[in-house]
């Protein structure tokens, strides 16, 4: 396991600015779930168009979902991408320019996920529909070791947790398993919620406790291990590559959950970028630290 020094500098970015605005916008206004989902349907903003990429709407294993075919991609390969949001906002849409970075590097394709938000679908919603999208591409051909799952935030959440699931249904996993910043903790307990409270300019305790309470609703427990991968048993988890920004207030969550999977024998890395936001890849074609992140990440998906 490996990581960068961390640095309590904040880097300026187009990402940092959208947080910004948007952490303004909720504390001036009340929004309703239409309009919070609108504002973070802006997150592909900062995030370049990547370059000879095409797109493709489908249903996949009952779960629709928008597909990144970069040129001269392998089809066999497969990058499942669970989008951020705290289970209730972000979308497809709002992630398929991250993605299609990330399978551009890779030289492989992606499909984005626009599985069942809550509150209106609380856990286990979400990770089921990972896992039938993931059980549908098998069904398809795709083989198990040629998929990746793949997420950010709370989608960094699914990505590690739908693997678990299917470990505990017996059934084949992925090859390989990517979270960017991934929110984790149902409690709250991260010391850096508190350190990093300041740098970080979208991430709060009072949002999280909203989309905690909007998951989990009243039947699951925040310690549950499907909810709450920090609680899960890593035995026999794939290659996990995991990812923050330095001064976000979530990067006790990747560290904490990088060395619970280590501690299982897991085969971990672990980045944290210095002075970067909460998912920083979505600077991804205007950040040439972000990109050279994403090369090295192709790369390990290659070994």
């Amino acid at each position: 396991m490996s990581s960068s020094s961390t640095a309590t500098a904040v880097v300026p970015s187009a990402l940092r600015d959208l947080y910004l605005g948007w952490s303004e916008l909720m504390a001036t206004h009340e929004l309703d779930m239409r309009l919070f989902r609108s504002i973070f349907d802006e997150w592909h903003q900062p995030t370049i168009e990547p370059e000879n990429v095409t797109y493709k709407e489908e249903t996949v294993g009952g779960v629709p979902g928008i597909w990144a075919f970069p040129a001269g991609a392998d089809r066999s390969k497969v990058l499942l991408y669970t989008h951020g949001g705290g289970f209730a906002v972000g979308s497809a849409a709002s992630h398929r320019k991250l993605a299609a970075h990330v399978a551009k590097a890779a030289g492989v394709t992606a499909f984005v996920l626009d599985y069942r938000r809550a509150p209106e679908h609380p856990h286990p919603a979400q990770v089921d529909d990972g896992v039938a999208a993931f059980e549908a591409l098998l069904e398809r051909g795709v083989h198990p070791e040629d998929v990746t799952t793949i997420g950010d935030s709370a989608g960094g959440n699914l990505a590690i947790a739908i693997p678990l699931a299917l470990k505990a249904k017996g059934r084949p996993l992925p090859g390989h398993v990517i979270a960017f910043s991934p929110w984790l903790d149902m409690e709250n307990r991260g010391a850096t919620l508190v350190t990093n409270d300041a740098t970080d300019a979208l991430i709060s305790v009072p949002l999280l406790e909203g989309m905690i309470a909007g998951v989990l609703g009243e039947t699951t427990s925040p310690s549950a291990p499907l909810a709450n991968p920090l609680y899960a048993d890593f035995t026999g988890f794939p290659p996990l590559y995991v990812n923050a920004g330095s001064v976000e207030s979530l990067v006790d969550n990747a560290i904490r959950v990088a060395e619970r999977a280590k501690g299982a024998g897991v085969d971990v890395t672990l980045h944290v970028a210095e002075g970067q936001q909460h998912v920083y890849p979505f600077l991804a074609g205007r950040d040439a630290d972000v990109d050279a992140e994403l090369a090295a990440i192709g790369q390990w998906l290659r070994h």
